[in-house]
């Protein structure tokens, strides 16, 4: 399998040079993008396009707005994304799952003025309602409109500028803001990571030397682009290594997936776990067979979605570990290196340390440090404003253990564990005991506030039949101690998740403080 020797020169560049290095490598006519749509577009297309799309784009946000971008995953966006860059804007990806209170305050701290949309877009995922509050404070530029207005003129001056484009491209330094996307939310507001076009490249090179790709190989990402792994995996990494990618819009489509994956014949599939298992449930064993690499990410990987993969399509899956702020990936298990339970082991040229954290056993806080590791967050206060990272070190919030082979074991985050009795609980190995019970449904743990032992635990399940009194008795059978057994289970029929296949722990905060508000009530 094709590895290329991490190389920190290559990373110094910016995206849309990146984008002209492949076209370089490739040739212009490599058709190496493909959507929903099946219209595939070669890297001459990309190019071209972007210049005539920028050309308008030009004229409707000025140089010092950022640009918000509010579109599905696909070749429309990927080309959005690219125009922004070939005349010098700033795009800021929005989650557009995440509620106009949250898009609100994501555009505020952005100085998002302008949002590139599509009307057709809108009306399939029925955001109709989402539309009529963000145009209370943003203005709506329909890319349906902009495209009408591109003539005969804007194309022939965009195939000008397609053949000399590093002439004609915005000049930018390696160092300035590529991008701004948003934390995912899981455990709070989501918060504005700056990207430079340095971090995004140099994970690009990264991922490429740590991960073997064979030269032929084609990518399928149904992740979103406003998440960092479905930009930066599934649209970035095969654009700027050559590998042929096809984008899907909504991971959602469960039954859709599957069968277009054997169509298109991808051999490099990225999802969560959770979508994982709903793609096999409802593929053929025939299917999913064309995969050669899959990784998966986001969330801790079950060994009943290993077995199925194995069993059913000879697919070995692979767990990563990443987060927004280092662009994202961190981590991966590799083919030959695969230990399961752990999440890899660290991508080249970054630095890392652990610290305690008191009354945690077993486990410390990760910070990372590296080329590809963002410079801060948006300061909301100041336009424009970024709180950089103390001596470029970024705080994972995450509880780890690093053997000695440099494998990395995620024990939790340190916003999830629960302090009961004055002992900490990890909310993770929780969930974990649950799926022992369980096996087939999905669990969600979190805490709430208790007046006698400080905070106190309460499981979420899709088991219909689950009642506190089995999870109980297995717990005392194993040893479990009583401090980390819930008492209250709450079955739902579904646990909510983020756009990003993450599970959404705020939702559950605010369904467990409505019960205790009406159980109190009554």
């Amino acid at each position: 399998m094709a590895q290329r020797p991490f190389d920190l020169a290559r990373t110094r560049v910016t995206l849309f040079e990146a984008l002209l290095r492949a076209r370089d490598m490739r040739g212009g006519k490599y058709p190496i993008l493909e959507d929903h749509e099946r219209k595939v577009l070669s890297y001459d297309d990309i190019v071209r396009a972007s210049f005539a799309l920028g050309g308008k784009l030009d004229l409707l946000i000025k140089r010092n707005e950022t640009a918000g971008i509010m579109l599905p995953t696909g070749a429309g966006a990927v080309v959005t994304f690219f125009a922004l860059h070939a005349i010098g804007r700033t795009p800021a990806l929005l989650n557009f799952t995440a509620g106009a209170m949250n898009l609100k305050s994501a555009c505020e701290a952005a100085n998002v003025r302008k949002i590139l949309t599509s009307r057709t877009f809108i009306k399939l995922a029925k955001l109709e309602a989402l539309e009529a509050e963000l145009s209370k404070f943003a203005k709506l530029i329909y890319l349906e409109d902009v495209r009408k207005s591109i003539d005969f003129g804007d194309k022939l001056i965009a195939l000008t500028k397609g053949s000399f484009p590093r002439v004609f491209a915005a000049k930018a330094s390696p160092d300035d803001t590529a991008v701004i996307l948003f934390t995912s939310g899981s455990y709070g507001a989501p918060k504005g990571a700056v990207l430079s076009h340095a971090n995004l490249v140099s994970n690009v090179e990264q991922g490429h030397s740590h991960v073997p790709f064979e030269p032929d190989w084609s990518f399928f990402s149904p992740l979103p682009m406003f998440h960092c792994f479905g930009l930066l995996a599934g649209v970035l990494l095969p654009l700027f290594t050559g590998h042929k990618t096809f984008l899907f819009p909504s991971p959602l489509a469960v039954k859709e997936i599957p069968t277009l994956i054997k169509e298109t014949g991808s051999n490099v599939f990225f999802a969560t776990d959770t979508f994982a298992q709903q793609y096999a449930r409802n593929a053929d064993d025939e299917d999913m067979k064309c995969i050669r690499l899959m990784v998966l990410g986001a969330e801790r990987v079950r060994p009943e979605t290993r077995e199925i993969y194995e069993k059913r399509f000879g697919v070995e899956l692979l767990e990563g570990y990443g987060a927004t702020e280092a662009s994202p990936l961190i981590s991966v298990n590799v083919p030959g290196r695969n230990r399961h339970g752990t999440v890899g082991q660290f991508v080249p040229d970054l630095e890392w340390r652990l610290e305690p954290v008191p009354g945690i056993e077993g486990g410390q806080k990760l910070y990372v440090r590296g080329p590809n590791v963002m410079r801060g967050y948006l300061d909301p206060t100041k336009p424009f404003g970024i709180d950089l990272l103390p001596q470029g070190w970024h705080d994972t919030g995450d509880v780890v253990d690093v053997d000695a082979d440099g494998y990395i074991r995620i024990l939790g985050r340190v916003k999830r564990f629960a302090k009961v009795g004055g002992e900490m609980v990890s909310l993770n190995a929780v969930e974990g005991y649950a799926q022992q019970v369980w096996p087939s449904a999905t669990h969600a743990a979190i805490a709430m506030p208790d007046t006698r032992k400080g905070e106190r635990i309460i499981l979420f399940t899709n088991q219909k039949d689950a009642v506190a009194g089995a999870f109980q008795e297995w717990c005392k059978a194993q040893g479990v101690a009583d401090i980390a057994v819930p008492k209250k289970i709450i079955t739902v029929d579904d646990i909510p998740v983020l756009g990003t296949g993450k599970t959404d722990y705020v939702a559950l905060g605010r369904m467990a403080a409505d019960l205790v508000a009406r159980a109190e009530a009554a």
